[in-house]
């Protein structure tokens, strides 16, 4: 917690993280503060000011402006609190990222050119096409055992004239940056130029967990990884996963792969004779309506289990030159697919009003007109309008 001052505070609108309508509110700037602006790949901070909170901290200039809901008024005294769990987490992902920066260009001459802090994990962007599982092997080694020798990290500011900023490793300064330049050190490890918020020793860190490499950019390679307590939340999880799965296939973790195999082998198996079984089902209704004494001229079938082959079968056999075939599949008061077949003249005119009716779209070509339908129980609906259609086409039917 902070004590401060208010300086300013005019309305503002911010536009939500992961989109949708802007959030009315007010941009307040403090006399000083202790939330951390966006910045260097590090997302901002949240927290309090007295009881209102803050939903978002970005640099103008010198300045942290601090987004709130609710006015607060200029010159007024308030308490400043910071959300620790948020700014921990990023302190352990960030003093993270300077080691293993720094590690992997000892190592390997691996340079970073950029990172990313993301909700769950983190990606470091390393100027190399490619990275080995050996490499990533010994690199995360070698950083786990800095951890354990408690290395401290310190800070310490330079004027930004100051020759030895140049023999700091750094990406460059933002084009409105003022004053001093800060340098975060990790003893014997790394001197780097940057703005975020670390740990003071690396044993903070806890463990650092390096998930394996992506393909980047052109001739970049990301590279992914967990710190401190992420570790162990992901750990967490994939111990309760591991569990759910000795549950549900009834074998120990060591034989979960296997048994997933065979299931899917299974499954395969499975849904290819329920396709043939499906066929099959389709040739006997065709050959059913085609060996009664006196054919109607119009065909109306549902059935729950069915796909767009079973329709077209259906109607390949029983054909479409003098019959006309209202066909559907799927779950009768929700969504399925339909087929309407026949003389070519009167599906051109019935397919879109029954596209229509059950509220759906589709397409037709030659006496075929499918698609999907959004409201199936309305097909009694469409069996009423063809019917009619019949009786117009032939009044003695």
């Amino acid at each position: 917690q902070f004590t401060t001052r208010v300086v300013s505070c005019r309305a503002a609108e911010l536009r939500p993280e992961g989109g949708g309508e802007p959030v009315r509110g007010f941009q307040v700037v403090l006399e000083d503060t202790i939330l951390f602006p966006e910045g260097g790949g590090q997302p901002d901070d949240r927290g309090l000011i007295g009881d209102v909170p803050v939903l978002r901290v970005t640099r103008r200039g010198s300045e942290a402006v601090h987004f709130v809901p609710a006015a607060l008024e200029p010159g007024a005294e308030v308490l400043l609190s910071l959300d620790w769990e948020r700014r921990f987490d990023h302190m352990q992902q960030h003093s993270g990222q300077h080691l293993v920066s720094a590690i992997a260009e000892q190592m390997f001459g691996f340079k970073t050119t950029s990172w990313e802090l993301g909700r769950q994990r983190s990606v470091i962007e390393l100027d190399t096409p490619s990275v080995t599982a050996e490499q990533v092997e010994a690199l995360e080694k070698s950083v786990n055992e800095k951890i354990r020798d408690r290395v401290p990290v310190t800070v310490r500011e330079l004027a930004a004239d100051d020759p030895e900023v140049e023999t700091v490793r750094s990406r460059g300064l933002p084009d409105d940056h003022v004053g001093p330049v800060r340098v975060v050190d990790i003893k014997g490890i790394d001197s780097n130029l940057c703005c975020g918020t670390h740990v003071s020793n690396l044993s903070d860190l806890q463990v650092i967990k390096l998930l394996g490499v992506e393909k980047g950019k052109k001739n970049k390679t990301n590279l992914v990884f967990l710190a401190g307590n992420r570790v162990l939340k992901s750990i967490e999880q994939s111990h309760s996963t591991e569990k759910a799965l000795t549950s549900l296939l009834k074998n120990g973790p060591g034989e979960h792969v296997e048994a997933v195999k065979r299931l899917q082998s299974s499954v395969k198996l499975l849904q290819k004779n329920n396709l043939n079984l499906l066929r099959d089902i389709a040739v006997l209704i065709a050959q059913d309506f085609k060996n009664k004494p006196a054919p109607k001229q119009l065909f109306v079938l549902h059935r729950k289990e069915g796909d767009s082959e079973f329709m077209n079968i259906i109607a390949n056999e029983i054909g479409t030159e003098e019959t006309l075939l209202f066909l559907t599949v799927g779950d009768e008061k929700e969504a399925g697919l339909f087929l309407l077949a026949g003389p070519v003249e009167a599906v051109e005119n019935l397919g879109p009003r029954v596209a229509e009716l059950l509220g759906g779209k589709g397409a037709g070509k030659r006496g075929r007109f499918q698609g999907k339908a959004a409201k199936m129980s309305r097909r009694g609906e469409v069996q009423a309008l063809l019917q009619e259609f019949i009786s117009h086409q032939n009044p003695g039917a």
